[in-house]
């Protein structure tokens, strides 16, 4: 008890120095966290891929994002239990006992543990790997799964096997070794509640989660939680629900810290907004008639919202899917694919993707040494144009073409061209922001009542019409191939 009050007061073991959020502090089991070989490979993997080629200050590593998630993901927790207290102080409600202390330094030091470990198992060059076509064969192995928890019970993390990997998969695959080598009883914390609020998981939560989980909706919720208002209602499943969706939802710490770290660091300002406001206005919000458990903003905050929500679609249609860095995108791809036609790589890859020993391997390094390989044994391969960053040469963009709309119009332009079809070739990036306009279940808007003064949730788009403007898109880039990439003649 008395380490819950101390961490909850700030103390820390170590200072981290991050250029986007300054001062992030570290407590003596997450820097075991850091140290561990499969968390330190992510120094070695950049947030991303090879948009450097395009932004020249984009080289910051996943590492370096998923502290600042940590840290974001702290700051949205602890504001929200700030902005409740403030509330509770203006109504004369001020007591707190230590067990309501405790249930909120274990839940906060369980958020951080999943962000730092959310992006953990990232493989070379980020989501670009997963994306190419022979580690979408690799990671489709029958089997596969099943190998990389060889001689564990996956059972417990897992209700079935997946059909196919990601990268989310493999987080939680490296958290469990990560975590098995941390001393998580000195901290006071449970492995599976870290676990359970990660993506891909289906997870029982410790006793104690259920406990402090207990503690905490007594806490927030008051008469509705003296009443019973839950039902039968897993009130450990509703808290797990809302700390997920700090981790990994909507609004969440992950998007928070990509957006401000990704335009810092590619020199635009389209990806900035309010982080403060924003966290200002976020609020626990429940709903027992659903019943519903999650994140909330007050009306006054809608504007930071929105800013947050324009801010990423801005940053994907400018940056994200910026023609020449989705040209070399398409290169970096073919480059992979490329490269793992030599027997031994393919097989060293196909290893490493199922043992965690050699996991550690798999880093941007390890490929840019088989592209300047290849680029030396041919002139004329994908892997030179990206070691000597040859680009695709743009001809034209569209939008929200069908896949037949897009084959029709590369087609039209090969011929008009004079190209070959082959020497043509398209690009697509798709964006989805459905889930703001349609499905926002995650984050709701706390409308307060003129008369009785309480606030009531509601839908975001019921709210504010902002929201109805956005909605799934694709962006497509059509290049012709450049002379230096295989089968195509100098002009």
């Amino acid at each position: 008890m008395r380490r819950a009050i101390d961490d909850l007061l700030g103390a820390y073991d170590k200072l981290i120095m991050d250029p986007v959020h300054g001062g992030i502090p570290l407590f003596r089991h997450e820097i075991q966290v850091i140290d561990h070989p499969l968390y330190q490979r992510l120094r070695n993997i950049c947030q991303n891929d090879i948009l450097s080629l395009v932004f020249p200050g984009a080289t910051h590593s996943r590492f370096l994002h998923s502290i600042g998630v940590m840290h974001v993901g702290t700051r949205m927790f602890r504001s929200m239990v700030n902005a409740y207290l403030r509330e509770r102080q203006l109504s004369s409600e001020v007591s707190m006992t230590l067990e309501q202390l405790d249930a909120i330094d274990y839940l906060a030091k369980t958020i951080r543990l999943a962000c730092l470990l959310h992006d953990s198992g990232h493989s070379s060059f980020s989501h670009q790997f997963t994306q190419t076509r022979r580690i979408q064969e690799l990671m489709a192995r029958p089997d596969r799964f099943q190998d990389l928890w060889k001689n564990i019970d996956f059972r417990q993390f897992f209700e079935n096997v997946p059909e196919s990997l990601e990268h989310e998969h493999y987080s939680v695959r490296v958290a469990y070794d990560v975590l098995k080598a941390v001393d998580l009883e000195d901290a006071g914390l449970n492995m599976e509640d870290v676990l359970g609020i990660m993506e891909t998981t289906s997870v029982q939560p410790s006793d104690a989660f259920c406990r402090h989980a207990e503690t905490f909706w007594s806490f927030i919720a008051g008469r509705d939680a003296e009443t019973g208002a839950l039902g039968e209602t897993s009130t450990p499943r509703l808290v797990m629900d809302l700390l997920s969706s700090i981790v990994s939802g909507e609004i969440d710490a992950d998007r928070a810290d990509y957006m401000l770290r990704d335009g810092f660091h590619s020199s635009v300002t389209i990806g900035g907004f309010n982080l403060d406001h924003l966290l200002s206005n976020l609020r626990f919000g429940w709903d027992v008639e659903e019943p519903w458990l999650g994140l909330a903003v007050t009306q006054k905050g809608l504007g930071a919202l929105e800013d947050f929500v324009y801010s990423r679609h801005q940053m994907y249609r400018k940056v994200y899917a910026h023609k020449t860095a989705l040209g070399f995108d398409w290169l970096l791809r073919k480059a992979i694919d490329e490269v793992l036609e030599d027997p031994d790589t393919f097989e060293w890859v196909d290893l490493c993707l199922s043992d965690m020993t050699h996991f550690t391997e798999l880093t941007d390094s390890f490929f840019w040494e088989a592209f300047r390989r290849k680029a030396r044994q041919s002139r004329h391969s994908f892997s030179r144009c990206i070691v000597d960053r040859v680009r695709l040469r743009h001809i034209d963009t569209r939008e929200d073409l069908s896949a037949q709309e897009q084959e029709d119009h590369r087609l039209y332009l090969a011929d008009a061209l004079g190209e070959a079809p082959d020497n043509v070739v398209t690009c697509t990036m798709r964006t989805k922001f459905s889930n703001i306009r349609d499905h926002f279940d995650g984050i709701k808007v706390l409308q307060r009542e003129p008369v009785t003064r309480r606030r009531t949730p509601r839908r975001i788009t019921d709210v504010s019409a902002f929201f109805t403007k956005f909605g799934d898109g694709t962006i497509t880039h059509f290049y012709r191939l450049p002379p230096e990439a295989p089968g195509v003649d100098p002009e």
